[in-house]
């Protein structure tokens, strides 16, 4: 919300200079995102007509001006597209010194003597328009001083509203809420009733009249399109960020900025028949103002007359209705939407109204006659024109009703910490337009129908709180002892996982958890993604199905900043449909990391090699460790995903259950999202935080054996399955396995590989004597053989 400080002290006196206003909203809960004067310095400027407009003798691009200053002519040298005879522009005289720094001077330009400047708007630092002069009204008066003729100078602020303020979307209600800050009383605003001089009658029918309880419209006929927009009015939606364009339109502007109601003018020329409030049917069409053509759906609601329709509801009006130049009569119309029938319609057209962002927040429901009438007066007194009746359809069942909350004086100061006095609380609630009836033990308070925010007795406190002050509630410690926290000893702890991973130098990462369409696709991961129904944007509109997608988009975007050696890692929800129908979506808890590059930093230690699978992997096994039971965890390469690299990946498995994956990304992938060789693992929170309970153990009294083996199996067997037959048979005695040595080459047969085992023996009754040792050898030997095939090697 953008605004005109010169406008609101008109509505509203409050004994508080700028930056005392400033701080004021920002502490009430209104922040003020930007604020910036304009016209603070323009002395010397004033308002000047062009008399006559020649040719420069020597620059095809430049004119020679009389100009009629209120005090006789000066010549004044422009270069400006739009001089000419006749205009009323700004004119600096000779010593004015402009926002931007120049001082004016007399000058020769081209051997042609220039007796001052005339400005364009940015120049003035009233708008960024330098396209040409700033051009005036033609009867505003010459001599005149512009910053008096413009009410300069001026303060425009924008709020950064949170979504259940949209009350101070209208300047009305902005005053409302200063008035209540300061302890003031705001200017009562009351449309004046415009009597209508012709019957324009119009059938409106609502047939969805849950989504729009409210429609009311309005022939205003025989109107001037050529009329100016004054320019009082002019400078202030300039102020609002919003662009003059035609008396109608900026009427309609005007009032919205006003009152917080957004309408919309129909050329009456345009529509056949009655209006009728109704859903899109599906694979409708309708060519928008900005020209953009939208295929709708039944999720939007749409204004149509008998034949076609005119505009998309509470969005955007349609091309072929819109007001042009050569209209005369015209079709007020205001309306009150539920906020859940135009909520994320804008953002599905790819669109941001001005209108959409107050209809989401809800606008109040008795506001669309009130800015009827004000838009009829406007235009009336502006441009002319006969006004018809007020025409309204309205089903009072749907309309929102505000509901009585009650307030407890003891919950006040239970929640705040602070005894309000009682006078003090009616004050607040009075100020802000609020209902109230004193009880016994507090207040029965009724909000006004444009505060949709207040439904409980914490929302009245939270009014009390900001409107008495934050700063005037002290700063207090809870009393009371807190409880100590206590984990669950059979959990990890996530900081524990973090604290691993960011030892083996990654870098913790949050990525939203909404992503592109496209990229799920990519990834061949979009079977059971969540659709979001109101998505922020369309490249985020589902719910992510996976970490990694969204993981290694930061890791592209990480090596596209020059930054060669990336590891990431991320913990977070992802989500899947259910399988029944209208169920919530299954939502798991997972761990993803990624990385690539070099497999250590830089440094002069170590020669520079490039990440492979194992450091991944190993990586992925330190953390596993931290969960206890080295036997739990194993790997195998079966039912592999598509978007991993088949000869460097495997499945992680907990005690046989799939847990997750760990390896290269595929080559193919890797070259559609542009990322160089790329190593990842993503898996289940819940199976890597899952440990036995620590149990303390005494020390061993009796000393350890070591015996060294090595055996002769085939490929394909893996070390994992070796090292958990032997610790499954021989659990008692064999304290720890060892494999120091894999061997393939010359001495073995074809198809076979040596592995070489370190096995620590240790009881804990007695010592173990060489036969014991030779006998636990060789009940490993015997196992392997018959698990394995294996061969003992000499």
């Amino acid at each position: 919300m953008k605004f005109s400080e010169n406008w609101l002290r008109e509505l509203v006196e409050f004994p508080a200079g700028h930056a005392a206003l400033v701080e004021r909203l920002t502490m009430a809960g209104l922040e003020v995102e930007s604020d910036e004067m304009t016209g603070g310095a323009l002395d010397g400027v004033i308002v000047a007509r062009i008399v006559a407009c020649d040719a420069h003798p020597d620059a095809g691009r430049l004119h020679v001006c009389r100009v009629e200053t209120g005090q006789g002519e000066v010549q004044i040298v422009c270069g400006a597209p739009n001089a000419r005879a006749g205009l009323v522009a700004p004119l600096a005289t000779a010593g004015a010194k402009l926002p931007n720094g120049i001082t004016i001077k007399p000058a020769k330009l081209r051997g042609v003597e220039s007796q001052g400047m005339l400005c364009s708007a940015k120049e003035l630092g009233i708008d960024a328009d330098a396209s040409g002069l700033m051009e005036l009204p033609a009867d505003a008066p010459a001599g005149r001083s512009l910053a008096a003729y413009l009410g300069l100078p001026d303060a425009c602020i924008e709020l950064s509203l949170t979504p259940n303020r949209a009350d101070c979307l209208g300047m009305v209600g902005l005053a409302d809420e200063v008035a209540a800050e300061f302890g003031t009383r705001a200017k009562r605003f009351a449309a004046v009733t415009v009597t209508a001089t012709l019957s324009a009658p119009r059938a409106i029918s609502l047939d969805a009249s849950a989504d729009c309880p409210r429609y009311l419209g309005r022939s205003v006929r025989g109107i001037d399109m050529a009329a100016v927009t004054p320019v009082w009015m002019a400078q202030r939606l300039r102020a609002a960020g919003v662009n003059p364009i035609s008396v109608v339109v900026d009427i309609s502007n005007y009032v919205m900025l006003e009152t917080g109601q957004p309408m919309h003018a129909f050329d009456e020329a345009k529509l056949e028949g009655g209006l009728v409030v109704r859903r899109a049917r599906t694979g409708e069409t309708l060519t928008l103002l900005d020209g953009k053509a939208v295929t709708l759906d039944p999720g939007f609601l749409v204004i149509a007359d008998g034949r076609k329709p005119l505009a998309v509801a509470g969005v955007m009006g349609g091309f072929d209705s819109r007001v042009t130049a050569s209209t005369r009569d015209v079709f007020f119309e205001a309306a009150h939407f539920a906020p859940a029938a135009i909520m994320g319609r804008a953002r599905k057209l790819g669109l941001t109204t001005d209108a959409a962002h107050r209809f989401e927040r809800g606008v109040d429901p008795a506001l669309p006659r009130l800015a009827i009438e004000r838009a009829t007066a406007l235009l009336v007194n502006i441009a002319g024109g006969e006004p018809g009746e007020v025409i309204e359809a309205v089903s009072p069942e749907h309309l929102p009703k505000s509901m009585p909350v009650t307030l407890r004086r003891a919950r006040i100061q239970r929640v705040l910490g602070i005894m309000v006095d009682d006078t003090a609380v009616e004050q607040i609630f009075t100020a802000l337009g609020m209902l109230v009836e004193p009880q016994a033990d507090g207040w029965r308070i009724t909000p006004p129908s444009r505060r949709f925010d207040i439904a409980r007795e914490e929302d009245l406190i939270e009014e009390v709180a900001r409107i008495h002050g934050y700063v005037a509630i002290p700063a207090r410690l809870p009393a009371g002892t807190p409880p100590s926290p206590r984990g669950d000893e059979s959990l990890l702890p996530m900081p524990a996982l973090r604290a691993g991973l960011a030892a083996r130098d990654y870098r913790e990462a949050v990525c939203y958890a909404f992503v592109d369409q496209r990229l799920l696709q990519t990834w061949k991961l979009a079977t059971d993604a969540v659709p979001l129904a109101n998505p922020l944007s369309a490249e985020l509109a589902l719910m992510r199905t996976a970490l990694l997608p969204g993981l290694v988009d930061a890791l592209r975007r990480n090596r596209n900043r020059q930054q060669t050696r990336v590891r990431l890692f991320e913990s977070g929800v992802v989500f899947r449909q259910a399988a029944g129908q209208g169920e919530a979506p299954i939502e798991t808890a997972m761990l993803a990391a990624a990385a690539c590059g070099s497999a250590a930093a830089e440094q002069w230690g170590e020669p520079r090699r490039a990440l492979d699978f194992f450091d991944v992997k190993g990586d992925l096994e330190a953390l596993l460790a931290l969960s206890g039971g080295p036997g739990a965890w194993t790997f195998d390469t079966s039912d592999l995903p598509p978007w991993l690299h088949p000869g460097r990946a495997a499945r992680i498995l907990r005690e046989g259950q799939p847990t997750g994956f760990v390896g290269a990304l595929h080559p193919s992938l890797q070259a559609a999202l542009e990322v160089p060789e790329t190593f990842v693992f993503e898996a289940r929170l819940a199976p890597m935080r899952c440990r036995g309970i620590p149990v303390a153990k005494p020390l061993p009294r009796f000393p350890s054996l070591r015996r060294d083996i090595a055996i002769e199996v085939d490929e394909s067997v893996a070390w994992s399955k070796v090292a958990a037959a032997i610790r499954s048979e021989l659990q008692t005695i064999v304290n720890e396995l060892v494999l120091f040595d894999c061997f393939h080459g010359p001495g073995l047969s074809a198809g076979r590989k040596s592995l070489a085992i370190g096995l620590i023996l240790q009881d804990g009754s007695r010592t173990l004597t060489d036969e014991d040792a030779d006998r636990c050898v060789a009940d490993v030997v015997t196992l392997l053989e018959r698990e394995f095939g294996a061969k003992l090697r000499g």
